[in-house]
């Protein structure tokens, strides 16, 4: 006999267990069911493991300049990659080991093995060849999403690899070409580049990191010339030819000539494909743009069937699942008649984005290029950090903050930032736009000295012609 819940989520990712825990707290009993690690990628093979391989190159970057701080580092200073990836990998395995004991504080059921929706409701889970059928009145699916491939570079694993290849790698790349500029491509490339290796990016769009405002991807693209990487925008890889102790690739630049390039590896980073074959779902759902249509709750067209996650339309990022995942499993148990639950729909404006590269980049809202194009009337505040205490006595003067404002009304239309720890004070201007905050509370707000996050009011106070340190 099939098993009973009030909910089943399908993947067990920063969505997927993050509805799994607030359907459990609002009373409903839930069942969980993953194919291979808890906490699903973004824990074991992306957000939390890369950060750990970055921090690893930032304070390698910082013994190299132990000079500048008046410090002196006897011997020399070497890398030793698999002590940095084993470092990374037990970062992800204490944090997978912290969803299992959140499971089971939380009294949630967990099935490992291949789960497959076999109609509304019923979930089969197979596992060494056994099958359990699970029954749910409400079933979320938040399988999540793999790498897109390139077809002229299948990842092998050896010479060409995806990000989860570039995480555990075999061996040290001396020359590395990373192909696409998105924050995985960029966090890669400043990565290698600081651990030692020939980097060159290859970006197929006229700028790199080109989803962020034009001011941050120029000032990026000049920061990580400054540190040794080559950056091809506009720039397309037509070929590739590997060999037994390298590749060759053939590129063709923003003029149209072609050329071949020599390197260790490659890395592609082309974005991601919503996991959404084999799980029985063709039938039960629409899709966009290859991904499971929903409403702002994480309805599909399926009564009782939800998405979350990278599995629905982007932007594809661990928070946003998280926040999806405490909506849609709000709106089940207020369907349910449950008490506290209180379902906002998801404002896809106001989800924050951060790159992990060195100098680090965070924004919320629009660009300045979207703000213009919207037909406003725009205020532009931007500040640089050079202005800043804080970031002279770290030693990390470069950099600025960006603020975008309405001229009619004051409204925070965006924010933009790069240079050292701007993915920490991003969540300031998030706040303010949740809170529809104007100018005037920005500028009245008192900011802690000395901090970097005091650019942030100095922007404000520039798009307004009252900044007061530039």
């Amino acid at each position: 006999m099939a098993e009973p819940f009030d909910v089943i989520v399908l993947g067990s990712g920063p969505g997927g267990y993050v509805a799994a825990i607030r359907a459990a707290q609002l009373g409903l009993k839930t069942a969980i069911v993953e194919r291979e690690l808890l906490g699903g990628v973004c824990l074991n093979w992306g957000c939390i493991p890369t950060k750990a391989l970055l921090r690893s190159a930032e304070v390698l970057n910082l013994m190299r300049h132990a000079k500048d701080f008046g410090l002196s580092v006897a011997g020399a200073i070497e890398a030793d990659l698999e002590a940095v990836v084993k470092r990374s990998r037990g970062v992800a395995k204490q944090l997978n080991q912290g969803v299992g004991h959140l499971m089971k504080k939380n009294g949630i059921a967990v099935f490992m093995g291949e789960g497959r929706l076999e109609g509304p409701g019923t979930v089969r889970v197979t596992a060494k060849g056994e099958d359990s059928v699970l029954n749910a009145a409400h079933v979320i699916v938040a399988t999540g999403a793999r790498p897109r491939d390139l077809p002229a570079a299948p990842p092998d694993g050896q010479r060409i690899w995806n990000y989860r290849h570039a995480m555990t790698p075999p061996e040290m790349p001396s020359r590395l070409l990373v192909i696409g500029s998105g924050a995985i491509g960029v966090e890669f490339a400043s990565f290698y580049n600081d651990m030692g290796a020939e980097v060159t990016i290859v970006e197929m769009l006229d700028r790199i990191a080109p989803v962020e405002d034009d001011d941050i991807s120029d000032f990026l693209a000049q920061a990580l010339t400054r540190q040794g990487i080559v950056i091809e925008a506009g720039a397309k890889v037509e070929a590739i030819d590997v060999r037994g102790d390298g590749v060759s690739a053939t590129i063709r630049d923003s003029a149209g000539d072609a050329r071949t390039s020599e390197c260790s590896h490659v890395i592609t980073a082309i974005g991601i494909v919503a996991n959404t074959q084999g799980i029985g779902i063709d039938d039960l759902v629409d899709f966009d743009g290859g991904c499971i249509a929903i409403d702002p709750y994480g309805r599909t067209r399926t009564p009782g069937l939800w998405a979350i996650g990278d599995c629905t339309p982007g932007p594809w990022l661990a928070h946003k699942a998280s926040h999806e995942g405490v909506t849609a499993a709000e709106a089940i148990a207020q369907e349910l008649g449950r008490s506290g639950a209180d379902p906002h729909p998801l404002d896809r404006s106001n989800i924050p984005g951060c790159t992990y590269c060195h100098p680090q980049i965070a924004a919320v809202g629009m660009t300045e290029r979207a703000a213009r194009e919207s037909g406003r009337e725009i205020r532009v505040g931007k500040f640089p950090f050079i202005g800043n205490g804080k970031a002279i006595a770290l030693g990390e003067p470069q950099g600025f903050v960006k603020t975008i404002f309405d001229a009619a009304n004051g409204e925070l239309l965006g924010a933009h930032m790069i240079g050292a720890e701007v993915t920490e004070m991003i969540q300031g201007f998030v706040v303010g736009r949740q809170l529809e905050t104007t100018e005037t509370e920005l500028m009245q707000a008192i900011f802690p000295h000395p901090t970097i996050s005091e650019s942030m009011h100095e922007s404000v106070l520039a798009a307004y012609g009252r900044a007061l340190h530039i």
